[in-house]
């Protein structure tokens, strides 16, 4: 019986897992307004190093549609300023010498459509994802029922679990891609 909570235990971290890629892929992709979480992908060329611009550089949103990116070594400006022009979030960065300002265009209603197919394509993989968890899982169990570690009862009590534990981490996939989704169509 210690299998069956194991096996289901394990599945659920990671469901949780998969959910929380979600949250953080949704996260990285923009909306109309500015956003910390739109730079968490960017990777600077630092001094040869491929690092994440949120260890090199501190990011505040005073406006809207404004960023202002701090960069904590004033000579790495150069390359965090490439790095976010070459970027998928389509700006153009202005520096000072001393902070670098990303002003946010409006999204124009072609760029939030296709925004919104990107954000369903990676709420699919979430689900995807999911089903695969739920399917190695149902394998363990199976398996065990098999080798006669848990008989049928325990087999029958254990996937009806698993199934209630998928349907719960789809819904919740279900709920952040309605939120990303009304988020992007805003004006």
């Amino acid at each position: 019986m210690a299998d069956v909570a194991a096996t289901l235990g394990d599945a659920g971290s990671k469901m949780d897992k998969a959910v929380t890629v979600a949250k953080e892929d949704f996260a990285s992709i923009r909306t109309g307004r500015a956003n910390p979480a739109l730079f968490n992908k960017i990777m600077v060329d630092y001094y040869g190093t491929y690092t994440a611009l949120s260890q090199l550089a501190s990011i505040q949103v005073p406006e809207a549609r404004m960023a202002i990116v701090s960069p904590f070594d004033k000579g790495a400006m150069a390359s965090i300023e490439k790095a976010i022009r070459d970027s998928d979030l389509g700006v153009n960065p202005g520096n000072d010498g001393v902070v670098i300002r990303v002003n946010f265009p409006q999204l124009t209603e072609e760029r939030r459509k296709e925004y919104v197919k990107v954000v369903k394509t990676k709420g699919e993989d979430a689900k995807i994802s999911i089903r695969n968890i739920r399917r190695a899982a149902k394998e363990l169990l199976e398996k065990a029922e098999k080798d006669g570690d848990i008989g049928k009862d325990d087999l029958s009590r254990a996937e009806k679990e698993l199934e209630k534990m998928t349907g719960d981490h789809t819904t919740m996939i279900d709920e952040l891609l309605k939120h990303k989704e009304a988020e992007l169509l805003e004006v």
